[in-house]
């Protein structure tokens, strides 16, 4: 649905997506191997209030993830709608000094001004919480006037729009071929109460819901583009936070594939308790998930006790991994240190638990508190939140000594991302994994587009990993094997991961990269690029 409101002025609206900071979970280094691609993935939360926005008021939206805004945008605009993480924080504030510097009224809302509205003194407007009556009486505002106001304005959502009301993402502002992944939402919140997690003060704890008729609905608009991603993620906090909305959801999504020959692959996150539900799993596979990211955070019992993360030991970890295999799935981990029960032990721990797991990628960040958790509380109740930018990897006051911490990660990132240990996983998966996903028709995917796609991402990682890398022997070790094995996208898509990984673990041992996804010790941004000759580590 659009927004109900019956409006009497027009207002031109820039929405703008503000540009990451490089991290592990992006793969942005290796956008330029596939040509077009230039962002992550299209932001769900900025898209979904685009669509929401009055039909009479014209919309343009930018990500700066892709190209930044322009002059000629802001002189064009009478309201900038920015939304952003954590993460994003310092391109925000440059968002606003932007838009200021142009005259113009700013509004900003979504997870990080949500979490922490004192950050942002500089927008006129705050929205705070998800899309609900604060959007509408927002909207109501700037309809009256499009003025800025003299003093800052918030508006706090109490009632939330239904998952089953949102309206269809507005796909059609941005090229979906300019993003490595789809984005989609089925479900949000999290039953969960991990101490390190903002998401329950967020988004709550019991999940909201869309429709299968949505899901496939927003499907259909991503393949109406000449050009979108082949894998889409489900950016869901917790895919099984509700298990049995899952479980009906899946069987739509398997037909829709049917239907159309399985043109989309799937991606999404879950706990690791996602182990125990076979049926859940054997869904999921016969939906062509290949994917699933799991906040590990640590292989330590009483690590994860402490975190109340308690439901990662509801299988046994190494078990739970095998058995997601299994079914075809990819894990991805997320892994936390800093945390007050690492000891000395703990580095060890973790680099056993990287060569036993098999796990190909893992994101290796330092602990971060962030606003809204029980994490941040219980700091701040002790004393050991940094509040002011010393130029440290964390804003954790660490148990034990900070060079010691960082020296671990920097040593954990090695061991990690050495390529020799990098591809041995990628081999291991190639039998573990790929060889168990659902064989499908091709003709789903079967499109000039795509070939010529997969003929550009094989040439660039023939040439610039396969013949002028200096890990150009292990590449092939773990390539033959799977191609051995019949696995020539198993190939393109190590290739392509491993040289992100490969290339931002270097830098991140040089000190050019951040510990932590959340760090407010900022690195540059990043801008949009074409990179070619000499861009191979």
């Amino acid at each position: 649905m659009r927004c109900p409101l019956t409006t009497a002025s027009q207002r031109r609206v820039l929405c703008i997506f503000p540009a990451y900071t490089p991290s592990f979970g992006t793969f942005s280094h290796a956008y330029w191997l596939l040509g077009r691609v230039r962002a992550f993935m299209p932001p769900q939360g900025l898209l979904l209030i685009a669509a929401y926005l009055p039909v009479s008021w014209p919309v343009r939206f930018i990500d700066e993830n892709i190209a930044p805004a322009r002059a000629a945008d802001f002189s064009w605009a009478d309201v900038v709608l920015v939304s952003g993480m954590h993460i994003q924080a310092p391109q925000i504030h440059d968002i606003a000094q932007r838009a200021k510097a142009a005259g113009k009224t700013t509004v900003l809302g979504g997870p990080s001004v949500s979490g922490a509205p004192e950050l942002y003194p500089e927008f006129d407007y705050l929205h705070l919480g998800e899309i609900g009556d604060a959007t509408d009486r927002l909207l109501t505002c700037l309809d009256n006037c499009v003025a800025p106001p003299p003093a800052q304005i918030r508006f706090e959502t109490k009632e939330r729009l239904p998952l089953p009301d949102f309206p269809l993402p507005a796909y059609d502002l941005v090229q979906l071929d300019r993003y490595l992944i789809g984005s989609l939402q089925f479900s949000s919140g999290c039953p969960y109460r991990c101490e390190f997690c903002d998401i329950p003060a967020l988004y709550g704890r019991q999940p909201r819901l869309k429709t299968p008729t949505q899901i496939m609905a927003e499907l259909d608009a991503m393949l109406a583009q000449p050009g979108h991603p082949s894998v889409v993620y489900f950016v869901d906090d917790n895919f099984i936070g509700n298990r049995k909305a899952a479980r009906e959801m899946l069987p739509h999504l398997i037909d829709w594939q049917r239907r159309r020959g399985y043109p989309l692959q799937f991606a999404c996150e879950a706990t690791l308790n996602l182990a125990k539900h076979a049926e859940i799993l054997s869904l999921m596979r016969e939906a062509q998930f290949l994917t699933v990211f799991v906040g590990i955070e640590t292989a330590e019992a009483d690590a994860l006790k402490a975190m109340r993360k308690e439901h990662n030991a509801a299988v046994p970890m190494m078990e739970a991994i095998r058995t997601l295999n299994k079914y075809g799935l990819e894990v991805t981990s997320g892994i936390i240190l800093g945390l007050d029960t690492d000891s000395a032990e703990s580095e060890g721990h973790l680099k056993v638990f990287i060569d036993l797991s098999n796990i190909p990628i893992l994101t290796i960040n330092l602990l971060q508190a962030l606003p809204r958790t029980p994490l941040w509380d219980r700091l701040k109740r002790d004393g050991r939140l940094i509040t002011d930018d010393v130029g440290l990897e964390s804003n954790v006051r660490f148990l034990r000594p900070y060079d010691e911490v960082v020296a671990a990660w920097r040593r954990c990132i090695g061991h990690a991302y050495d390529p020799e240990r990098l591809f041995a996983r990628f081999a291991h998966q190639v039998d573990a994994t790929y060889a168990n996903r659902l064989d499908v028709p091709v003709r789903g995917k079967l499109t000039k587009r795509n070939l010529r796609e997969a003929i550009v991402l094989g040439f660039n990682i023939v040439l610039w990993i396969g013949l002028l890398s200096n890990y150009r022997r292990p590449f092939w070790r773990a390539a033959w094997h799977a191609l051995s094995r019949g696995q020539v996208d198993a190939v393109l898509g190590m290739g392509l991961v491993a040289y992100h990984l490969v290339r931002f673990s270097r830098e991140a041992l040089r000190g050019e990269q951040n510990a932590s996804f959340y760090s407010a010790h900022g690195r540059t941004a990043m801008a949009p690029r074409l990179e070619g000759a000499g861009a191979a580590p």
